[in-house]
């Protein structure tokens, strides 16, 4: 198949999306010829710089892929690992495209836009003769198992609770809420509050309290998370960005705390299962949540949302309601893809029904053995296969963490078959150094919770 110009070479195709370009193929054939250097790093808080050095054609007749190339690689690094400024060092043509597309009138306005206010610092590309070096900072977090310990995970349909006390978990409640529909911040701080006097009454004390919440944090302040989707921006500044830390102090006053986003949490629940690091986390249920704990066993304070990292080259590629993006990575890990991809199978889905009830109704066809929903899991088991290649280039992990509604039941087993095969034959060197694994017990034993209740080091 032939992209921008650049011919690219696939030989697993999803079966029921045969247009599908797999991105990290692109990039390979791209950079077969490409030989004029090009650099871009992405600063985020603190000083932390990301850098990637790679290669453009610096011709007119390629112009348009390499605008196309850097402008993914961008994409890519500000999602992966965050940041307000990008440092660009290379062809003129290709950095005055991308002070284009970064722009607030740009087609990236809503990247712009986001970083800027994430990182509160105004979003910018900057050109340089020279890039800054590379600078990062990995916090050792997690795995302290000392004490008496509040662990709280915070989910968009329930919010769950444990109280650990030296590592065995004496005390945990599960409650439904509705975080995502409601606008008053104090429901939110009350029902945050709420389950850490629940789990402390299991306890004699309380030394620490660990959160993981889905979103971004920094600096244990919620910078964006959707849980908060409906409170006023003017509300949100006052009462969420804080919320954790205010709700952790006004109920135990001056105890160590740690507010990690969902997906490392899961990824350090991995860890600690399997008793290695360099762990990836994937859960592909309302979105792709994504988490890492590197080869040390640390959090890196990257951003880690994948589900805005492009993976499909394909011009046609489905458009991210969110982003106004295609080709990201929501719409191929997570019910929206098997949502997506129904109608290619021959499913007529109601569109009376939630996103959530569509899937169990594939969910359900796939356990009687219904051929057109197995076509569906071994399409994104396909999309999985090229898409770890992708994330293994950017990451180098060891281990493959899959979680969440998708691969559950029958469907989960066949589409982690189908990534299995595909990435043996096509990625044979990936395949060999990864290992795909599925939560088992001991994940189960540790738990979201009980994981999130180790974050913090307590004071010697």
């Amino acid at each position: 198949m032939k992209h921008l110009g650049i011919d690219v070479t696939v030989k697993h195709l999803p079966p029921l999306d045969p247009a599908f370009i797999p991105l990290g193929r692109f990039y390979e054939a791209f950079l077969r010829d490409a030989q004029e250097p090009f650099d871009v790093a992405v600063e985020r808080s603190g000083g932390q710089m990301a850098v990637y050095r790679t290669r453009v054609h610096g011709t007119e007749e390629l112009r348009e892929a390499d605008i196309y190339y850097i402008d993914r690689i961008i994409k890519t690094l500000l999602w992966m690992k965050g940041g307000f400024r990008v440092y660009l060092a290379g062809n003129e043509a290709v950095c005055r495209a991308m002070e284009e597309h970064y722009s607030a009138s740009g087609s990236r306005a809503f990247d712009f836009d986001y970083m800027g206010n994430v990182y509160e610092h105004p979003f910018e590309v900057v050109r340089v003769d020279a890039v800054p070096e590379e600078k990062s900072v990995s916090q050792a977090i997690g795995r302290h198992l000392d004490g008496c310990r509040i662990g709280f995970d915070a989910g968009g349909s329930d919010r769950k609770v444990s109280a650990v006390i030296d590592g065995e978990s004496v005390y945990s409640e599960e409650v439904v809420w509705f975080p995502k529909i409601n606008s008053d911040p104090d429901y939110h701080y009350e029902g945050i509050v709420s389950a850490l006097k629940s789990a402390a009454a299991h306890m004699p004390r309380v030394d620490a309290v660990g959160v993981s919440s889905a979103g971004i944090y920094i600096d244990n302040r919620t910078m964006s998370a959707s849980l908060f989707l409906k409170v006023p921006k003017e509300q949100y500044d006052a009462k969420v960005k804080d919320i954790y830390i205010r709700a952790i102090t006004d109920t135990f006053g001056d105890v160590p705390y740690a507010v990690v986003n969902d997906g490392d949490v899961s990824a350090l629940a991995g860890a600690m299962s399997l008793e290695d690091n360099n762990v990836l986390g994937i859960a592909m249920g309302t979105s792709e949540a994504v988490g890492y704990v590197d080869e040390e066993g640390k959090v890196t304070g990257w951003l880690n949302e994948l589900a805005f990292v492009p993976v499909d080259a394909a011009p046609t590629a489905m458009v991210d309601e969110w982003s106004g993006d295609i080709g990201c990575g929501v719409k191929y890990f997570s019910q929206d893809s098997v949502i997506k991809l129904a109608p290619a199978a021959g499913i007529d889905l109601d569109e009376s029904l939630s996103p959530a009830e569509k899937l169990k109704v594939v969910q359900g066809l796939m356990e009687q053995g219904d051929p057109r929903a197995a076509g569906i899991y071994e399409s994104i088991g396909v999309y999985l296969a090229h898409t770890l290649a992708l994330y293994h280039h950017l990451y180098g992990y060891r281990h493959v963490l899959l979680l969440g509604r998708v691969m559950s039941g029958k469907g989960g087993d066949l589409l982690l078959d189908t990534c299995r095969k595909v990435l043996a034959d096509e990625y044979p060197a990936v395949n060999e150094q990864v290992h795909l694994a599925l939560p088992d017990e001991k994940f189960r034993r540790v738990g979201q919770s009980v994981a999130a209740a180790s974050l913090p080091e307590l004071r010697k």
